[in-house]
């Protein structure tokens, strides 16, 4: 199952969005230092009968590295934070360009990269390092090229991997990569 499924799955069960937990984690005292993981599950078991899965995908929003966090957008400054903050603008200029074609795009920050998913698929992932942008673009069917290689066991959601290391901004083969992910093609 994948991630956007688990959140899918939450919002038909419960009728709430992973954001509509946050004011009600709070109330409980659970995005305090020092909760541990095993409290939310028990509490979203006890008062919502969510299962390990999807107490989970709910705890990975609610508490990346063990503490308490912010919205999607602090999420997305984490991972382009310190050395890797120059990153931030060339992934902005990417997800820009992606949204200019009318269709469904959201971003669904991890602790460690940021996914680019559409209409509730992940198409691509941006992780960075303070030496590159590695992203990776899902196109089943497409054979790998020199720059486009197999994405092997680097990251198994998508087929392709694509290392950027100068970070002026999107070329048009990359962006005409992304779009045909996006689409679906």
């Amino acid at each position: 199952m994948t991630f956007q499924a688990y959140l899918d799955t939450i919002k038909a069960k419960t009728g709430l969005d992973p954001e509509d937990f946050r004011p009600l984690a709070r109330d409980k005292g659970l995005l305090e230092p020092g909760v541990t993981a095993g409290q939310i599950k028990s509490w979203l078991k006890t008062d919502f009968d969510l299962g390990p899965g999807h107490a989970m995908a709910l705890i990975s929003i609610l508490t990346p590295n063990g503490r308490a966090s912010g919205s999607s957008d602090d999420r997305i400054d984490a991972i382009f934070a310190g050395a890797k903050a120059h990153w931030r603008q060339f992934a902005d200029m990417l997800i820009e360009a992606l949204r200019g074609s009318g269709r469904d795009l959201s971003l669904a920050p991890t602790n460690t990269y940021l996914s680019l998913v559409s209409d509730g698929r992940k198409f691509a992932i941006l992780l960075p390092t303070a030496a590159r942008l590695d992203i990776g673009i899902k196109r089943k069917g497409v054979a790998p090229t020199e720059r486009f290689e197999a994405a092997r066991s680097w990251n198994t959601m998508v087929t392709h991997r694509v290392r950027v290391d100068d970070d002026s901004g999107p070329d048009p083969e990359l962006l005409d990569w992304l779009r045909q992910a996006h689409s679906g093609t």
